[in-house]
């Protein structure tokens, strides 16, 4: 090993998506503006489903769910970045780092994971509505959360590990705002094929899953829809899957273009890319889904009018 390699890496350096001065004040006031429309729409949505007995229904409970994990995505990637520019600094310890990956993993896969199952009680309300009740049993509902929590997690534990056991030498800089796999590999002085190799199989796996749950339950839902043609039954599923279909496609497509490759090919425009489903996809999803859906929009304004 030459000297330059020799020093082991305690913290590494998050260069964030631009170096130039002034594009990071614009980055800054983005994400920040971003990060509370984030934070406040998400607990609003949290909070009238709370509040509204008409919202208690497997629908709700899935899209409460799916906004907590939205906040906590966010929590764990945008605040280090924001304090880091404050503080002029963009260290990040390596431990922290690890910590970080575990946590983006984790939520970013549940996010997936429910994205899926809100998929597939809209394709039970649509094709089957009068067995509804009887399939979207509330212990079904809670029991599909609890699985994907699972899965999520020790998922993420699997990768943080394999990455906990490479080493990292003097080379420590990051294009990225957090610590993502994808550019942590790129650093390591370590063979990374194992690493590389578990991400294309069980990382693939548990990604493309959910997205297959996805695609397949749209798929019965416009067939379904297309069998029985008519003005009210195609405005009925473009109001009950749109907001959802809109957020899928946002989320699936980022993670897509810039996981679905190998490590090494890693660029600054992938950093790009992934702000869309670190950053927007979390920030859009209350807008979508309370602004085209009528109850969701009286509980809003109820608690807006008692507050």
């Amino acid at each position: 090993m030459d000297g330059d390699n020799q020093t082991i890496t305690t913290e590494f350096l998050l260069l964030g998506l631009s170096e130039e001065s002034d594009q990071e004040e614009v980055v800054f006031g983005m994400f920040l503006g971003m990060y509370m429309a984030t934070i406040s729409g998400n607990l609003l949505i949290i909070l009238a489903i709370s509040c509204d007995p008409r919202l208690h229904t497997p629908m709700y409970f899935f899209l409460a769910n799916l906004s907590t994990v939205d906040i906590c995505f966010s929590s764990v990637t945008i605040p280090k970045a924001l304090v880091n520019h404050m503080v002029g600094s963009k260290s990040i310890s390596y431990t922290e780092c690890m910590v970080q990956m575990y946590f983006m993993l984790a939520f970013g896969n549940m996010d997936s994971f429910l994205l899926s199952v809100m998929a597939y009680d809209r394709y039970v309300a649509i094709c089957h509505p009068l067995h509804y009740t009887m399939m979207m049993r509330p212990r079904l509902c809670v029991l599909l959360v609890v699985i994907s929590w699972v899965i999520t997690n020790l998922n993420a534990l699997l990768h943080t590990l394999l990455i906990v056991r490479l080493t990292f030498c003097s080379h420590n800089a990051v294009h990225q705002f957090f610590c993502d796999p994808y550019p942590i590999l790129k650093l390591s002085c370590s063979d990374t094929f194992i690493n590389d190799v578990t991400a294309f199989t069980e990382g693939a796996v548990v990604f493309l899953v959910p997205f297959v749950c996805v695609v397949i339950s749209y798929v019965y839902i416009f067939s379904n829809v297309l069998k029985k043609p008519s003005a009210h039954g195609i405005r009925k599923a473009i109001s009950t899957c749109g907001s959802h279909l809109t957020v899928v496609c946002l989320f699936y497509g980022a993670i897509l273009g810039v996981y679905m490759h190998p490590s090494s090919s890693y660029s600054l425009q992938d950093a790009v890319a992934s702000v869309l489903f670190t950053v927007v996809t979390p920030m859009a999803n209350p807008f979508l889904y309370s602004l085209r859906n009528r109850d969701m929009k009286a509980a809003l304004r109820k608690i807006i009018l008692r507050s």
